[in-house]
């Protein structure tokens, strides 16, 4: 029998409810994979009536049995990787044996996070968390990045944090928070933490492809969205990595081949956090209404969400470049109480008409959507435990949405516990 290794991620700007579903997904599997991005990513998860907030650590931590990993794609800030295992810790669960660091992920450092803060202060800002995630990256592709095997030759480390921190200082010498950075310090800063979370470092290539070679079955955890990839985002306002199918093979190592499904993670509406083009951003009442029923604050930052009617222009082209084999449809329920829902079938720009997103700045920022509207339901649908019984309105809007982007929703949402999670045959 094959085994299943399932990708699943977000389809839209982020924050699509992908931590809830990897936890109910989780007992299906025996490792959950993190494959990309940083501390940047906030993967909220409500567990024996209390919600968990995790940033590194996939979700799949609260499964007794599931094997977590982060892989050799994601940037490690060791102060938030310490936070969540002494949180895990704290609530008895057992991580030895069960959580595994790729020693070939990148590690943010105190002088990433001051880089980033700088580049946020100008007025060409993106909106970032300001955790040090791009300039994580940037270290990484400008080849001067330090990884977790970094730490076999202290020698090695020492001249590396020390070549980095003279360089930026040059750059940015008008820093005093950089200038009053010493190599010496952040060097036996992350010796000491490097001892606290050491036990947990190995070969993540070697162990998943043991894994598949021992027919285990591997979920792999994309963070952030698909229009927030570096290539197929709204660049220059995306994350530093590939939140996208593709991104998952490259942060993992397990082959492409092998991976035989893609979930695709989206709400019933679109959010935004930072800046960047959003055609169907609603300023008025209807989108605060969204905002203040779907409680649309970042699980990072606490950075209210820019809230709009849901994109199926974006959401097409989300599903074609990820391949998605299936859809989790989360937070219809915070549409009850609209007398009227409209979803994006169209863009407007020039007078001319468009079916295809174009992910870029100029052009989005010049479309206006062209919507269709439904006719809401209007009654809590957290009471029904299965989809025939949902209301005929929301029978249609879900179908419509099936048929415009050709895939099926297999799962539906309506809440924020696991029980709350409508499976559609």
């Amino acid at each position: 029998m094959t085994n299943k290794i399932t990708v699943l991620l977000g389809l839209q700007w982020g924050d699509e409810g992908k931590g809830k579903v990897i936890d109910i997904l989780s007992p299906q599997y025996d490792f959950v994979v993190r494959y990309q991005g940083g501390a940047n990513a906030g993967h909220s998860i409500v567990f024996n009536n209390k919600k968990y907030v995790l940033h590194l650590i996939p979700s799949g931590i609260f499964t007794e049995h599931t094997k977590c990993v982060i892989g050799n794609g994601t940037v490690v800030d060791p102060d938030a990787l310490l936070d969540e295992i002494s949180l895990l810790k704290n609530e008895g669960i057992k991580l030895d044996g069960r959580l595994f660091l790729s020693e070939g992920a990148h590690l943010i450092l105190p002088y990433h996070k001051i880089i980033d803060a700088i580049n946020e202060s100008t007025s060409e800002k993106i909106g970032t968390t300001k955790r040090g995630i791009g300039p994580a990256y940037y270290s990484k592709y400008a080849r001067s990045g330090i990884r977790f095997y970094d730490f076999r030759n202290e020698d090695v480390l020492y001249n590396k944090i020390e070549r980095n921190l003279n360089y930026l200082k040059r750059i940015f010498p008008y820093s005093d928070e950089l200038n009053e950075l010493e190599p010496i310090i952040v060097f036996r800063d992350q010796i000491r933490k490097f001892s606290e979370y050491r036990k947990f470092i190995t070969d993540t290539t070697e162990l998943l492809h043991n894994a598949l070679n021992d027919k285990k079955n591997i979920l792999l955890e994309g963070a952030q969205g698909t229009l927030l990839d570096i290539d197929f985002g709204t660049y220059p306002y995306v994350t530093s990595s590939h939140p996208t199918a593709g991104g998952a093979s490259i942060g993992s190592g397990i082959p492409p081949l092998k991976i035989n499904s893609v979930i695709g993670v989206v709400k019933a509406y679109t959010t935004r956090v930072g800046e960047g083009p959003f055609p169907t951003e609603l300023i008025d009442d209807y989108g605060k209404k969204i905002a203040k029923l779907g409680v649309e604050f970042g699980a990072t930052t606490g950075r209210p969400r820019r809230c709009g009617w849901l994109d199926l222009v974006a959401l097409k082209y989300a599903c074609e470049i990820n391949g998605v084999t299936e859809i989790v449809l989360t937070k219809a329920d915070v549409l009850d109480e609209f007398d009227e829902i409209q979803v994006c079938v169209a863009y407007e720009n020039n007078s001319l008409k468009f079916t295809r997103f174009i992910p870029y700045v100029d052009f989005l920022n010049n479309c206006k959507p062209v919507y269709k509207s439904f006719k809401g339901w209007k009654t809590h649908i957290n009471q029904f435990k299965d989809y025939n019984s949902f209301p005929t309105e929301f029978h249609q809007f879900v179908e419509f949405i099936e048929n415009f982007i050709n895939t099926k929703i297999s799962f539906i949402s309506t809440g924020a516990s696991r029980e709350e999670m409508i499976i559609r045959n």
